[in-house]
């Protein structure tokens, strides 16, 4: 089933991190749609991929995430 998540990612300071974790989710099987936001320090992610997996992808990218409730 296709859901849509927001992940609160902490330890992001530019452009280059809003990139960097994109690039590390948008790689995750079942994603479908992700929209990194500095400033909120928020990853909205569309698709079927884990939230386990989500949270290691944004941990590959050295930050550190939780899903918001």
């Amino acid at each position: 089933m296709t859901t849509t998540t927001t992940y609160t990612v902490t330890g992001m300071t530019c452009g280059h991190c809003v990139a960097a974790v994109t690039k590390e989710i948008e790689a995750l099987a079942g994603v479908v749609q992700v929209e990194v936001q500095l400033e909120a320090a928020i990853a909205v992610v569309t698709g079927t991929a884990s939230t386990d997996a989500i949270l290691a992808a944004v941990v590959e990218a050295g930050y550190d995430a939780r899903p918001q409730r």
